[in-house]
C-alpha cells in the first residue's frame, strides 16, 4: 500500500473531498500535513508518493519523477500565496521579510519576482507567525488559509497576490505544487502508482461535478462569507496541462537562473504503463 501525503489547506479540497465523503477509494494511506513536512517525508521515504512543492521536486528531481495529469496551481490570480507589504515589491530592497516555513515554492517565487523582476534582493527571515508580522505593518509573506485571512483583513493595495504579479510579468500560468514519486517507487510499484494517479484523476472530476459538496467542506474546515470559496476554487487549476507545463518549465528557469536548483529538469511528466 502506497503512503501518500496530502496538503492540509483548503485549497485540496477540490480532490479529496471525494475520498473524505468515500465517494472514492483512495489505494493507499494519506498523511495530511504542510507542504514542506511533505516535502520532507516524500524526500527521506516516509511518504511514497505526494503532491510536493515545485521548487522541491525542481531541486530533487533526481530522485522523484513528476507524476502527470494533477498540479495546484493558478492561470493568473491565485488569492492563497500572497505578500503583505505597504510599499512595492519594486522598494523592497534590502528590507526584511517575515516568511513562513510552510511552503518552499511561495518562497522561491518572491524571491525570483523580486531579484528577477524588479532587481532588489530583500532578506527573508523565517518567522513563526508572518500575519501577526504583516498585523504590525511589516512586509511578510502568507500562504494557505493565512494568506486568504490577509487578503479578506488588510488594505486591497497592500496585498500583492504573486500569482498575479507572476502573470503580469510572463504571461504564464504558476504552478505552486506538482505530484510527485520516489523513483525506486515507481520502478518496483508502478501499477500501485498508475492506479493511485487514477484515483486522484476520478476524485478532481468529482469535485467539479460536485462544487457545492467541496464549498460545504471548506466551509466546514475554515468559514468564508458566502460566495467566497465557489470564487476561490475558479481561480485555481488543478490541471498540469500543457498551459501549466509552461508556467513550471518557465519557473524552474528562473530557479536554475537564481542558482536555487542544480540543474533545469524536465517538466514533462511520466509516462505510467500499467502491466497487463
Amino acid at each position: 500500500m502506497l503512503r501518500s501525503g496530502r496538503i492540509i489547506y483548503t485549497n485540496d479540497l477540490p480532490i479529496y473531498t471525494a475520498f473524505d465523503s468515500g465517494v472514492v477509494r483512495y489505494p493507499g494511506a494519506l498523511v495530511a500535513d504542510i507542504p514542506t513536512n511533505l516535502n520532507a517525508m516524500l524526500l527521506d521515504g516516509r511518504l511514497d508518493l505526494s503532491p510536493i512543492s515545485a521548487f522541491a521536486w525542481a531541486k530533487h528531481a533526481d530522485s522523484l519523477a513528476l507524476l502527470p495529469d494533477l498540479c495546484i496551481g493558478a492561470r493568473n490570480d491565485v488569492w492563497s500565496v500572497v505578500c503583505v507589504s505597504r510599499v512595492p515589491l519594486a522598494e523592497l530592497d534590502n528590507v526584511e521579510i517575515a516568511v513562513t516555513r510552510e511552503s518552499a515554492s511561495g518562497r522561491n517565487l518572491l524571491r525570483i519576482l523580486l531579484e528577477r523582476r524588479y532587481g532588489v534582493r530583500a532578506n527573508f527571515v523565517e518567522h513563526p507567525d508572518p500575519f501577526a508580522v504583516a498585523a504590525q505593518g511589516k512586509p511578510a509573506l502568507l500562504i494557505g488559509d493565512r494568506a486568504i485571512d490577509a487578503s479578506l483583513t488588510f488594505a486591497p493595495a497592500n496585498v500583492r497576490d504573486l500569482g498575479s504579479e507572476w502573470h503580469a510579468w510572463t504571461g504564464l500560468d504558476m504552478v505552486f505544487a506538482v505530484w510527485a514519486v520516489r523513483r525506486n517507487v515507481l520502478t518496483m510499484h508502478g501499477d500501485e502508482v498508475a492506479g493511485a494517479m487514477d484515483a486522484l484523476v476520478v476524485a478532481r472530476q468529482w469535485g467539479i461535478e460536485h462544487r457545492d459538496a467541496v464549498v460545504a467542506a471548506a466551509q466546514a474546515t475554515y468559514p468564508r462569507h458566502a460566495g467566497y470559496y465557489a470564487a476561490y476554487y475558479d481561480t485555481l487549476n488543478f490541471v498540469f496541462d500543457a498551459p501549466a507545463r509552461a508556467g513550471l518549465k518557465r519557473y524552474v528557469e528562473e530557479l536554475f537562473a537564481l542558482g536555487a536548483i542544480p540543474r533545469v529538469p524536465s517538466v514533462e511528466p511520466e509516462v505510467l504503463v500499467v502491466s497487463r
